[in-house]
């Protein structure tokens, strides 16, 4: 059994805060609307010691407003992944040497929140 923390890679927008146009998100004076539970889930994951990975279609060049923004409202993390896009991610990984699976997705509505994962 693998004792090492978990890895979570997160999508920001419509996930741990409400969705909005790109165009809005954009503004550097829009402030994020956390979503239900976002602040908590975080809490709880960085107590387990897991290693958080936001990630968001968002420009590159949005990268200092798009921290500012995460600041304001609270959301912390390891590492933050822009410009990945808009269309359908794949995540892709081997399998442990016995067998065991070593990745896995999940797909929640959007603007639900993370509030009721159990990672």
């Amino acid at each position: 059994m693998d004792v090492r923390p978990k890895t979570i890679f997160c999508d920001i927008d419509g996930t741990l805060v409400k969705h909005v146009a790109p165009s809005v998100a954009a503004s550097p004076n829009y402030k994020m609307e956390l979503l239900d539970g976002t602040i908590e889930k975080l809490l709880d994951w960085d107590k387990k010691g897991y290693y958080i990975i936001l990630t968001t279609g968002r420009k590159e060049s949005l990268r200092d407003i798009t921290k500012k923004q995460l600041l304001e409202v609270g959301i912390f993390y390891d590492q933050l992944i822009m410009g990945i896009g808009g269309g359908v991610r794949y995540l892709i990984n081997d399998k442990k040497p016995e067998g065991a699976e070593a990745a896995f997705s999940i797909c929640l509505t959007r603007n639900n929140g993370i509030k009721e994962l159990d990672i």
